[in-house]
C-alpha cells in the first residue's frame, strides 16, 4: 500500500436510499474533498477540526451535483487512523457514483476491497481478529451472529488471546534470562511452575477451540433436513418455520420430489432447511430418485427433523426412517396433534433423544420445538462476550499454538533439555502472534481483506 495514496469509495449499499456516503481516506483526503465540496458558509474543510461537519454542495468543476454534508475526521482519531472525510449525499446508484467520480477526478484513487479496514489494521486501530469481526458484523444473518461479531470487534477474543500470549512470553523471557545470564541473581526456572503454566494455558486454548463449532453454527446455520413419509406434514412444517409458503402442500402422496431449501430463524438459531421427498417404497422412478436423495441427505446433514403423522399408527416406512437416524442428530416431530392420536410415541422416544408433539397446521408446539433446537445447537449457553474463534484462520492458529505448547509440555515431562522446551514454547508464541496479526505475512493479510466489500 503506497503511503501517499489517498483512497475513496462508496461506503453505503449500492441501491436507492435516503443517504449515500462516499468515504475518502489518506493524507490528501481533506484537500481533495475541498475540491468538490463547497460549504454554504464558505468555510474550507481544511480549516475544520476533527469530528465536525458542514452543509453544502458537491460540484464537479462548475456543475452542481447534489446537496451534501461533509464530516471531517482527523488523524489519528478516525476509523483508518488517517485523515478522513465522509460526504453524505442523497442515496441512489446514479448520484453516489457521480459524487465518487468527482472525488476520483480530483485526485483520489478507488479503494480496493476492504482497504479502509486494512488501513485501520496497519495503523494499529484494530488487531486482525477485530478487523475480521467487521465483515462478520456486515454479513450477520441473525441476532446471535451480530452479537458475536460485535463482541469480537470490541476485543473479546483479543483479550483472551493476549492474556495467554503475555503469560507465555513472560515464561519464555524468564527462560532466556536465566539461561543467558547465569552469573546474575535470577530465580531458577521451576519445572513445577512451568508445568502449571503450560497446563493452565493448554486448558484456555482448548476452551477457545471448543467455541469454533458454536461460532460456525451461529454464523452459517445448521444444515437441516425435514424427513418423513409422504403426507406427514413435512411441507406444512417447512412453511410454518419459513413463515411463508415455500413447499407445495397437497393430500397427494409424493408431491415433493426434489429438495426445497430455505434459510429460516428458529429462535436465535439459523437453519438451512431442506424439505425432502417423502420416504416410502415406490415404483415411480422419478419419485424413487427423490427418496434416494432424501435418504443420502440424512447421513451428511447437521440436524434431521423427522416428521411422523400422529393421527396414524407407525408404518414400515416410519420404522425405516427411525432406523436410518441412529447416527444423525435428530428431533422426532409427531405432527397433527390437533387430530385424534393413533401413534405409539414411545417407539419414537426409544429411538430418538428429542421428541415433540406439534400441529404444523395450527402452529401448536412451535415454542417447544424452538427450545429443543436451541438446546441441540448449544446456543442457549453461548456467551460471545467470553471470546470465540470465529473463522478457519483463527481456528488453525489456535490449534497450532495449542499443538506447539503441548509439545513443550511433553518435552518437559520426559526430561528433555530446556532448549527443546524453549523451541516449542516459542513456536506456540509465534502462532499466537499470527492469530493477532502481530507476526503475519502479507499474503495472509491480503486474504483476510479480500472478502470485504469495497467501501469498508
Amino acid at each position: 500500500m503506497a503511503e501517499n495514496r489517498t483512497i475513496a469509495a462508496i461506503s453505503t449499499a449500492q441501491g436507492e436510499g435516503g443517504i449515500g456516503v462516499i468515504r475518502i481516506s489518506g493524507d490528501e483526503a481533506v484537500y481533495i474533498a475541498d475540491r468538490v465540496f463547497r460549504s454554504v458558509s464558505g468555510r474550507l474543510l481544511a480549516n475544520m477540526k476533527g469530528y465536525t461537519a458542514a452543509f453544502g454542495h458537491i460540484y464537479r468543476e462548475n456543475e452542481k451535483l447534489d446537496e451534501a454534508v461533509a464530516t471531517v475526521f482527523r488523524s489519528p482519531h478516525s476509523y483508518t487512523g488517517e485523515d478522513v472525510v465522509e460526504l453524505s449525499c442523497h442515496g441512489g446508484i446514479f448520484i453516489t457514483r457521480e459524487v465518487l467520480r468527482a472525488v476520483l477526478d480530483s485526485g483520489a484513487e478507488l479503494a480496493e476491497a476492504g482497504e479502509f479496514t486494512k488501513r485501520a489494521f496497519i495503523n494499529g486501530k484494530l488487531d486482525l481478529t477485530e478487523a475480521e469481526a467487521v465483515i462478520d458484523i456486515i454479513t450477520a444473518k441473525s441476532r446471535a451472529a451480530a452479537r458475536a461479531a460485535l463482541y469480537a470487534k470490541d476485543g473479546a477474543l483479543w483479550r483472551k488471546v493476549e492474556a495467554i500470549k503475555n503469560d507465555l512470553v513472560a515464561t519464555a523471557a524468564h527462560f532466556s534470562a536465566w539461561a543467558d545470564y547465569p552469573e546474575e541473581d535470577i530465580q531458577e526456572v521451576s519445572a513445577e511452575n512451568l508445568k502449571q503454566t503450560f497446563e493452565n494455558n493448554l486448558t484456555k486454548l482448548d476452551k477457545l477451540l471448543n467455541t469454533f463449532e458454536y461460532s460456525r453454527t451461529v454464523k452459517e446455520g445448521i444444515d437441516t433436513v425435514i424427513a418423513g413419509k409422504p403426507n406427514t406434514g413435512k411441507s406444512t412444517l417447512m412453511n410454518l418455520l419459513a413463515g411463508e409458503d415455500r413447499s407445495i402442500v397437497t393430500d397427494i402422496p409424493g408431491t415433493t420430489r426434489d429438495i426445497v431449501t430455505e434459510s429460516v430463524m428458529v429462535g436465535d438459531v439459523l437453519l438451512r432447511l431442506n424439505d425432502t421427498a417423502g420416504i416410502r417404497s415406490t415404483d415411480d422412478m422419478v419419485e424413487k430418485i427423490g427418496v434416494d436423495i432424501a435418504l443420502k441427505r440424512l447421513t451428511n446433514c447437521g440436524l434431521v427433523l423427522a416428521v411422523f403423522d400422529g393421527s396414524k399408527p407407525l408404518g414400515s416406512d416410519d420404522i425405516k426412517l427411525l432406523d436410518a437416524l441412529s447416527d444423525a442428530p435428530s428431533v422426532g416431530i409427531i405432527n397433527k396433534s390437533d387430530l385424534p392420536q393413533e401413534i405409539d410415541g414411545g417407539i419414537v422416544a426409544e429411538k430418538l433423544n428429542y421428541v415433540v408433539r406439534i400441529s404444523a397446521k395450527n402452529g401448536d408446539g412451535l415454542g417447544e420445538l424452538t427450545k429443543i433446537i436451541t438446546e441441540i445447537a448449544g446456543t442457549d449457553n453461548f456467551n460471545p462476550g467470553e471470546g470465540i474463534v470465529a473463522n478457519e484462520r483463527q481456528r488453525e492458529a489456535v490449534q497450532r499454538a495449542r499443538d506447539s505448547l503441548s509439545e513443550a509440555y511433553a518435552a518437559l515431562n520426559i526430561g528433555m533439555t530446556l532448549d527443546a522446551v524453549t523451541i516449542a514454547l516459542e513456536e506456540s508464541i509465534q502462532h499466537i502472534l499470527e492469530l493477532l496479526g502481530e507476526n503475519v505475512g502479507e499474503a495472509v493479510v491480503d486474504s483476510v481483506f479480500h472478502n470485504f466489500c469495497v467501501g469498508k
